[in-house]
Protein backbone atom coordinates (compact mmCIF):
# COMPACT_ATOMS: atom_id res chain seq x y z
CA UNK A 1 0.00 0.00 0.00
CA UNK A 2 1.25 3.75 -0.90
CA UNK A 3 -0.10 6.74 0.70
CA UNK A 4 0.05 10.31 -1.00
CA UNK A 5 2.98 12.16 0.88
CA UNK A 6 -0.04 14.89 1.86
CA UNK A 7 -1.76 12.11 2.84
CA UNK A 8 -4.58 13.12 5.43
CA UNK A 9 -6.30 10.51 7.39
CA UNK A 10 -9.89 12.73 7.57
CA UNK A 11 -9.92 12.54 3.89
CA UNK A 12 -11.66 9.58 1.88
CA UNK A 13 -8.92 8.53 -1.42
CA UNK A 14 -9.76 7.05 -4.33
CA UNK A 15 -7.73 3.42 -4.79
CA UNK A 16 -5.83 2.30 -7.99
CA UNK A 17 -4.83 -1.18 -8.08
CA UNK A 18 -1.80 -1.97 -10.34
CA UNK A 19 -2.62 -5.70 -11.52
CA UNK A 20 0.07 -8.32 -12.42
CA UNK A 21 -2.04 -11.78 -12.43
CA UNK A 22 1.50 -13.88 -12.91
CA UNK A 23 1.29 -17.14 -13.42
CA UNK A 24 5.19 -17.05 -13.24
CA UNK A 25 5.85 -14.33 -10.96
CA UNK A 26 4.52 -11.93 -8.19
CA UNK A 27 3.51 -8.34 -8.23
CA UNK A 28 3.93 -7.41 -4.68
CA UNK A 29 7.21 -5.47 -4.32
CA UNK A 30 9.38 -6.85 -1.33
CA UNK A 31 11.84 -4.21 -1.12
CA UNK A 32 11.12 -0.43 -2.21
CA UNK A 33 12.08 -0.23 -5.87
CA UNK A 34 13.23 3.61 -7.67
CA UNK A 35 10.88 4.57 -10.53
CA UNK A 36 7.84 2.29 -9.20
CA UNK A 37 4.17 3.20 -10.48
CA UNK A 38 2.96 2.89 -7.22
CA UNK A 39 3.95 6.00 -5.39
CA UNK A 40 3.52 8.58 -8.74
CA UNK A 41 0.04 7.03 -9.03
CA UNK A 42 -0.53 7.67 -5.44
CA UNK A 43 1.13 11.15 -5.65
CA UNK A 44 -2.73 11.68 -7.66
CA UNK A 45 -4.11 11.76 -4.48
CA UNK A 46 -5.41 7.92 -3.81
CA UNK A 47 -4.21 4.66 -2.64
CA UNK A 48 -1.42 2.75 -4.89
CA UNK A 49 -2.20 -0.79 -4.06
CA UNK A 50 -0.83 -4.29 -5.13
CA UNK A 51 -2.11 -7.67 -4.44
CA UNK A 52 -0.78 -11.23 -5.17
CA UNK A 53 -4.16 -13.57 -4.92
CA UNK A 54 -4.12 -17.26 -5.64
CA UNK A 55 -2.47 -18.43 -9.01
CA UNK A 56 1.08 -16.52 -7.89
CA UNK A 57 3.94 -18.32 -7.02
CA UNK A 58 6.26 -18.35 -3.89
CA UNK A 59 3.90 -19.49 -0.85
CA UNK A 60 3.08 -23.30 -1.94
CA UNK A 61 2.18 -25.79 -4.74
CA UNK A 62 -1.81 -25.30 -3.90
CA UNK A 63 -1.57 -21.77 -4.16
CA UNK A 64 -0.16 -21.30 -7.26
CA UNK A 65 -1.79 -24.66 -9.42
CA UNK A 66 -5.45 -22.56 -9.00
CA UNK A 67 -4.35 -20.77 -12.22
CA UNK A 68 -3.45 -23.63 -13.72
CA UNK A 69 -5.70 -24.24 -16.87
CA UNK A 70 -7.48 -21.56 -15.65
CA UNK A 71 -6.12 -18.38 -16.05
CA UNK A 72 -9.53 -16.89 -16.48
CA UNK A 73 -9.02 -16.53 -12.58
CA UNK A 74 -6.87 -13.89 -13.85
CA UNK A 75 -4.17 -14.63 -10.29
CA UNK A 76 -7.50 -15.23 -8.08
CA UNK A 77 -9.66 -11.88 -8.74
CA UNK A 78 -12.49 -12.52 -5.89
CA UNK A 79 -9.27 -12.88 -3.68
CA UNK A 80 -8.31 -8.72 -4.76
CA UNK A 81 -11.98 -7.74 -4.08
CA UNK A 82 -11.80 -9.54 -0.49
CA UNK A 83 -8.49 -8.22 -0.03
CA UNK A 84 -9.75 -4.84 -0.61
CA UNK A 85 -12.56 -4.75 1.18
CA UNK A 86 -10.90 -6.28 4.10
CA UNK A 87 -8.15 -3.33 4.14
CA UNK A 88 -11.30 -0.64 3.82
CA UNK A 89 -12.76 -2.34 6.81
CA UNK A 90 -10.19 -1.02 9.20
CA UNK A 91 -9.24 2.02 7.08
CA UNK A 92 -12.63 4.73 6.41
CA UNK A 93 -10.09 6.71 4.39
CA UNK A 94 -10.46 4.00 1.58
CA UNK A 95 -13.45 4.71 -0.61
CA UNK A 96 -14.51 1.23 -2.05
CA UNK A 97 -16.96 3.26 -4.50
CA UNK A 98 -13.90 4.35 -6.26
CA UNK A 99 -11.56 1.56 -7.99
CA UNK A 100 -9.91 1.83 -10.49
CA UNK A 101 -7.25 -0.53 -12.13
CA UNK A 102 -4.30 -0.57 -14.15
CA UNK A 103 -1.81 -3.39 -15.31
CA UNK A 104 0.55 -3.99 -18.56
CA UNK A 105 1.05 -7.13 -20.46
CA UNK A 106 -0.34 -9.49 -18.24
CA UNK A 107 -1.68 -7.13 -16.32
CA UNK A 108 -3.44 -5.36 -19.80
CA UNK A 109 -5.46 -8.39 -19.73
CA UNK A 110 -5.85 -8.59 -15.68
CA UNK A 111 -7.22 -4.88 -15.88
CA UNK A 112 -9.61 -5.63 -18.42
CA UNK A 113 -10.72 -9.45 -16.89
CA UNK A 114 -11.41 -7.43 -13.55
CA UNK A 115 -13.58 -4.71 -15.31
CA UNK A 116 -15.13 -7.47 -17.18
CA UNK A 117 -15.87 -9.55 -13.94
CA UNK A 118 -16.64 -7.43 -11.47
CA UNK A 119 -17.84 -4.09 -13.14
CA UNK A 120 -19.69 -2.92 -10.32
CA UNK A 121 -16.57 -3.03 -8.19
CA UNK A 122 -13.56 -1.84 -10.52
CA UNK A 123 -15.03 1.63 -11.78
CA UNK A 124 -11.95 2.68 -14.19
CA UNK A 125 -9.33 0.83 -15.95
CA UNK A 126 -6.55 1.48 -17.81
CA UNK A 127 -5.13 -1.28 -19.76
CA UNK A 128 -1.39 -1.83 -22.25
CA UNK A 129 -0.37 -4.44 -24.32
CA UNK A 130 -2.54 -6.76 -22.95
CA UNK A 131 -2.66 -10.34 -23.90
CA UNK A 132 -6.90 -10.53 -24.26
CA UNK A 133 -6.92 -14.05 -25.94
CA UNK A 134 -3.88 -16.75 -25.05
CA UNK A 135 -5.04 -18.50 -28.26
CA UNK A 136 -3.32 -16.18 -30.02
CA UNK A 137 -0.01 -15.13 -27.80
CA UNK A 138 2.73 -17.07 -27.48
CA UNK A 139 2.01 -21.21 -27.69
CA UNK A 140 4.59 -21.71 -25.07
CA UNK A 141 2.80 -19.96 -22.52
CA UNK A 142 -0.53 -21.63 -23.16
CA UNK A 143 1.15 -24.94 -23.17
CA UNK A 144 2.86 -24.22 -19.53
CA UNK A 145 0.50 -22.29 -18.02
CA UNK A 146 -3.03 -23.53 -19.33
CA UNK A 147 -2.05 -26.90 -20.43
CA UNK A 148 -1.81 -29.14 -23.44
CA UNK A 149 -3.86 -30.11 -25.82
CA UNK A 150 -5.01 -27.48 -26.34
CA UNK A 151 -9.11 -27.29 -26.07
CA UNK A 152 -12.21 -25.15 -25.57
CA UNK A 153 -10.43 -24.34 -22.13
CA UNK A 154 -8.45 -22.16 -23.52
CA UNK A 155 -11.48 -20.02 -24.65
CA UNK A 156 -12.63 -19.30 -21.14
CA UNK A 157 -9.26 -16.38 -20.87
CA UNK A 158 -10.74 -14.29 -23.72
CA UNK A 159 -11.73 -10.84 -22.72
CA UNK A 160 -13.54 -10.18 -25.82
CA UNK A 161 -16.32 -13.05 -25.00
CA UNK A 162 -17.09 -10.79 -21.49
CA UNK A 163 -17.25 -7.24 -23.44
CA UNK A 164 -20.95 -7.05 -22.91
CA UNK A 165 -20.45 -7.13 -19.22
CA UNK A 166 -18.19 -3.46 -19.02
CA UNK A 167 -20.06 -0.60 -17.52
CA UNK A 168 -17.01 1.51 -16.32
CA UNK A 169 -14.35 3.95 -18.19
CA UNK A 170 -11.77 1.81 -19.61
CA UNK A 171 -9.08 3.12 -21.53
CA UNK A 172 -7.11 0.41 -24.06
CA UNK A 173 -3.84 1.04 -25.01
CA UNK A 174 -0.89 -0.24 -26.78
CA UNK A 175 2.69 0.02 -29.18
CA UNK A 176 2.19 0.04 -32.76
CA UNK A 177 5.74 -2.30 -32.96
CA UNK A 178 4.60 -4.74 -30.22
CA UNK A 179 6.48 -7.74 -31.07
CA UNK A 180 5.79 -9.24 -28.22
CA UNK A 181 1.41 -9.20 -27.84
CA UNK A 182 0.39 -8.66 -31.13
CA UNK A 183 -2.04 -4.96 -31.50
CA UNK A 184 -4.93 -8.17 -33.12
CA UNK A 185 -5.74 -8.84 -29.46
CA UNK A 186 -6.72 -5.19 -28.52
CA UNK A 187 -8.00 -4.83 -31.97
CA UNK A 188 -10.27 -7.97 -31.08
CA UNK A 189 -11.34 -6.96 -27.74
CA UNK A 190 -12.67 -2.82 -29.50
CA UNK A 191 -14.85 -5.04 -32.07
CA UNK A 192 -16.26 -7.41 -29.31
CA UNK A 193 -17.22 -3.43 -27.74
CA UNK A 194 -17.81 -2.19 -30.66
CA UNK A 195 -20.56 -4.87 -31.37
CA UNK A 196 -21.84 -5.09 -27.83
CA UNK A 197 -22.33 -0.92 -27.87
CA UNK A 198 -19.69 -0.34 -25.24
CA UNK A 199 -18.19 2.81 -25.01
CA UNK A 200 -14.19 2.82 -23.96
CA UNK A 201 -11.49 5.00 -24.95
CA UNK A 202 -8.31 3.91 -27.47
CA UNK A 203 -4.61 4.82 -27.27
CA UNK A 204 -2.09 4.03 -30.02
CA UNK A 205 1.79 4.92 -29.48
CA UNK A 206 2.86 5.06 -32.94
CA UNK A 207 6.39 3.75 -33.31
CA UNK A 208 5.55 2.14 -29.30
CA UNK A 209 6.72 -1.48 -28.32
CA UNK A 210 5.75 -4.02 -25.88
CA UNK A 211 7.16 -1.67 -22.89
CA UNK A 212 4.19 1.30 -22.58
CA UNK A 213 5.07 2.22 -19.22
CA UNK A 214 8.43 3.82 -21.12
CA UNK A 215 6.35 5.90 -23.16
CA UNK A 216 5.93 9.08 -21.29
CA UNK A 217 2.83 10.39 -23.08
CA UNK A 218 0.62 7.19 -22.15
CA UNK A 219 2.16 7.79 -18.61
CA UNK A 220 0.60 11.33 -18.95
CA UNK A 221 -2.62 9.96 -20.56
CA UNK A 222 -2.83 7.18 -17.68
CA UNK A 223 -2.51 9.81 -15.18
CA UNK A 224 -5.16 12.24 -16.84
CA UNK A 225 -7.69 9.21 -17.22
CA UNK A 226 -7.61 8.48 -13.60
CA UNK A 227 -7.45 12.15 -12.51
CA UNK A 228 -10.87 13.19 -14.22
CA UNK A 229 -12.59 9.54 -14.37
CA UNK A 230 -11.94 7.75 -10.75
CA UNK A 231 -10.73 11.55 -8.92
CA UNK A 232 -13.01 14.05 -10.22
CA UNK A 233 -10.69 16.77 -11.39
CA UNK A 234 -9.34 18.57 -14.11
CA UNK A 235 -5.78 17.76 -14.95
CA UNK A 236 -3.62 20.46 -16.15
CA UNK A 237 -3.39 20.84 -19.98
CA UNK A 238 -0.70 19.53 -22.06
CA UNK A 239 1.98 18.71 -19.33
CA UNK A 240 4.88 17.46 -20.29
CA UNK A 241 6.60 14.21 -18.61
CA UNK A 242 10.40 14.58 -19.47
CA UNK A 243 12.33 11.12 -19.47
CA UNK A 244 15.91 10.97 -17.39
CA UNK A 245 18.68 11.87 -19.35
CA UNK A 246 20.56 8.90 -18.60
CA UNK A 247 17.85 6.87 -20.62
CA UNK A 248 17.88 9.56 -23.65
CA UNK A 249 19.85 7.61 -26.08
CA UNK A 250 20.55 3.96 -24.77
CA UNK A 251 17.55 2.64 -25.74
CA UNK A 252 16.81 1.14 -22.38
CA UNK A 253 13.12 1.87 -21.19
CA UNK A 254 13.35 3.26 -17.97
CA UNK A 255 10.67 0.80 -16.03
CA UNK A 256 12.84 -2.09 -17.42
CA UNK A 257 16.40 -3.17 -16.39
CA UNK A 258 19.11 -3.23 -18.26
CA UNK A 259 20.57 -6.98 -19.31
CA UNK A 260 23.70 -7.92 -18.27
CA UNK A 261 26.62 -8.12 -21.16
Amino acid sequence: MFKPSNFDSTKRYPIIEEIYPGPQRINVQKTFVAGSEDQSHAELGVISIRIDGRGTPLRSRAFHAYAYGHLENDGGLEDHVAALRQLAATRPWMDLERVGIFGSSGGGFGSVRAMLTYPDFYKVGVSASGNHDIRGYLAVWGETYQGYPVGEDYLAPANWTLAGKLKGKLLLAYGELDDDVAPAHTLQLIDALTRANRDYDLLVATNGSHYMAANTYFRRRRWDYFVRHLIGMTPPDHYLITTPAEYEHSGTPPDVPRRRP
